[in-house]
């Protein structure tokens, strides 16, 4: 039963994160660089920062808790920063492929090296017991990533160039797919980040802190090394684009609906990793805790593709591409059953 609870509690913040896109749709006259970095301020450094708050007892500071182990901060917050150039890239992935199919690549490349890299740095062997099963886990929700790349493909051959443009406005399937692999690759470094700091979840908890709670401040640190890769490299496409004057040069209700736009699309990003860490404190069995990242990719990859049918990227694709498409998100729902099945 806790275990269904902290799985119920992954997937509702893995619904904020897949819908966090959305709000893109409401932003005026900015361009792409100056709504990331402004989105950035809420997702990675103010709701990480007040989430993070949950975790400190009284009597205490965030900042003796973030000091916790032998450099564990710097670890999590240099995973931060290489996991900011996936997140760069994954925001890029979504303006070439659209939320669906650019999530799904990304996620799912995520969701592999994010899951076995944490298990073999342990020492897990993955052919024999519990590293089998996780294995197993991680092997089929790939197995459904690409069926739903598939689908994709589907969709670009079916679709044409009109109907492209109409779903997503800057589609480019190669150059696309290269960058959704890239950020996959990267963004798995923030559950490397979140392993390197675990001597700051443990420590939490000795001083008090609710395990509900205790795994907060981790995300703050690799949510700020991420917010600084990504602000450096905004700051100068806002240089080289000319757009500074996002920020100062339109009238105070567009600004108002931009930067409040901004803090929902960051707030609903956020609760991923809110959902992610409250609902670990729950999950009783290990196999379940060490495929709960794949879990969070695959629940991501499933709800990013019901938003891709409601905002009608798939329009005009095809009864058999949107068959392959429901196949592959079957085969990530089984992916989320079979570790607790061979345990």
């Amino acid at each position: 039963m806790n275990t269904f609870l902290g799985l119920l509690i992954i997937a509702i913040g893995s619904m904020g994160q897949s819908s966090s896109y959305v709000p893109i749709k409401k932003v005026k006259t900015w361009a792409w660089e100056s709504f990331w970095l402004v989105q950035g301020l809420f997702a990675w450094l103010l709701f990480p920062y007040l989430g993070s708050l949950l975790a400190v007892p009284d009597g205490h500071s965030l900042f003796e808790i973030l000091g916790a182990g032998d450099g564990a901060a710097y670890k999590a917050l240099f995973y931060g920063a290489l996991w900011g150039v996936g997140g760069l890239t994954f925001g890029l992935s979504m303006r070439y492929l659209g939320v669906a199919l650019g999530q799904s690549i990304a996620l799912g490349t995520c969701s592999a090296f994010g899951t076995i890299i944490p298990a073999l740095m342990v020492g897990t062997d993955l052919f024999t017991g519990e590293g089998l099963a996780l294995l197993v886990g991680v092997s089929v929700a790939i197995a459904g990533i690409a069926v739903i790349g598939f689908a994709g493909s589907l969709r670009s051959q079916n679709m044409t160039e009109e109907q492209k443009k109409a779903a997503v406005k800057d589609f480019a399937l190669g150059k696309g797919l290269l960058v959704a692999v890239l950020a996959g690759v990267m963004s798995a470094c923030f559950s490397l980040g979140i392993e390197a700091a675990t001597p700051i979840k443990e420590f939490a908890i000795t001083l008090g802190t609710d395990a509900l709670y205790a795994g907060l401040p981790a995300i703050l640190l690799i949510t700020m090394g991420g917010f600084f890769t990504n602000a450096v490299y905004c700051v100068f496409q806002n240089i080289k684009n000319k757009t500074l004057g996002d920020y100062f040069g339109v009238s105070g209700a567009v600004f108002v609906n931009n930067v409040l736009f901004s803090a929902l699309a960051g707030v609903l990003w956020y609760s991923q990793f809110f959902g992610l860490e409250l609902g670990k404190s729950f999950i009783d069995s290990p196999i379940m805790l060490a495929f709960s990242w794949s879990i969070l990719m695959s629940l991501n990859v499933t709800f990013s593709n019901v938003w891709g049918i409601v905002l009608k990227e798939w329009k005009g694709a095809g009864t058999k591409t949107i068959v392959v498409l429901v196949t592959g998100m079957a085969i990530l729902i089984l992916s989320l059953i079979l570790p607790t099945l061979m345990r």
